[in-house]
C-alpha cells in the first residue's frame, strides 16, 4: 500500500444528533475488514481544553458548546501530522471532572481517519483538512431526549442540570455555531445515526478509496 495522504472524513451535527453513533458504526463495521492499520476514529471531545487550573465550580460554568471550549489548534496540528503520515498522542478528556486526564492515546496514521464532533465545521482551519464532510441533521427535540438519557446514565448528571445547560448554552450555540455550518457539508444525513442507506454509501466510498491505494 502506498504511503499517500490519509482520507479524513468529518461527521458533525448537534449534540446527541447521532453523529457519534454514525461514525462509530462505520468504524466498527469496517474494522474487521480494514484492520486497525486501515481505519481510525477521533473524537473532537478529546480536545476540550485542559481545565485543571480551575475549580470544579468554574469548570461547570464553562460553555462546552462554544468553539472556545476546544483546543482546535492542537486538533488541527494533529490532523496535519497524521496527513504527513506521522503519529500523534490524542488527549483523554473526563466528563465527570470536566478536564483532561494525564493519559493520552497514541494514534498512528491510517488510510482512513474518521473524526466526529459538534463544532468541526465552525473552524475554517479544521474544515480545510477534511476530505469528506458529513452533517447529521436531527430535530432538536429528539436530540434533547437523547441527551437527557445519555447524560443521566453515562455522565452521572441530573435532569435539572442537563435541561438548564440545554436552554442556556446548547440550544443557543447550536443556532449560532452548528446549524449555520451545515452549508459546508458534502452530505447531509437525515434520520440520525441509524440511517443504513447513508452508512452503506459511506462504507462503499471508503472501500473505493482503499482500492485506489492498492
Amino acid at each position: 500500500m502506498q504511503t499517500n495522504k490519509p482520507t479524513i472524513i468529518a461527521v458533525t451535527g448537534a449534540s446527541a444528533s447521532g453523529k457519534s453513533l454514525f461514525a462509530q458504526t462505520i468504524y466498527d463495521e469496517l474494522l474487521p475488514e480494514l484492520g486497525s492499520s486501515g481505519i481510525a476514529i477521533i473524537k473532537e471531545d478529546a480536545y476540550y481544553k485542559h481545565q485543571s487550573h480551575l475549580s470544579m465550580a468554574e469548570r461547570i460554568k464553562t460553555n462546552y458548546d462554544h468553539p472556545n471550549a476546544f483546543e482546535h489548534s492542537l486538533l488541527s496540528q494533529h490532523l496535519s501530522q497524521l496527513s504527513a503520515n506521522k503519529s500523534v498522542d490524542i488527549p483523554t478528556y473526563c466528563y465527570k471532572t470536566h478536564t483532561r486526564l494525564d493519559d493520552t492515546q497514541h494514534l498512528a496514521p491510517t488510510p482512513i481517519i474518521l473524526i466526529e464532533g459538534i463544532l468541526l465545521f465552525a473552524d475554517e482551519q479544521l474544515r480545510d483538512k477534511f476530505d469528506i464532510k458529513i452533517y447529521i441533521d436531527t430535530p432538536l427535540d429528539i436530540c434533547l431526549v437523547r441527551r437527557i438519557k445519555r447524560d443521566t446514565l453515562e455522565r452521572s448528571r441530573s435532569i435539572a442540570s442537563i435541561t438548564e445547560q440545554y436552554l442556556t448554552t446548547v440550544r443557543p450555540m447550536y443556532h449560532q455555531h452548528i446549524e449555520p455550518n451545515k452549508l459546508f457539508a458534502d452530505i447531509v444525513v437525515t434520520r440520525g445515526g441509524k440511517n443504513r442507506m447513508a452508512i452503506e454509501m459511506l462504507k462503499a466510498k471508503i472501500r473505493q478509496l482503499m482500492q485506489r491505494r492498492l
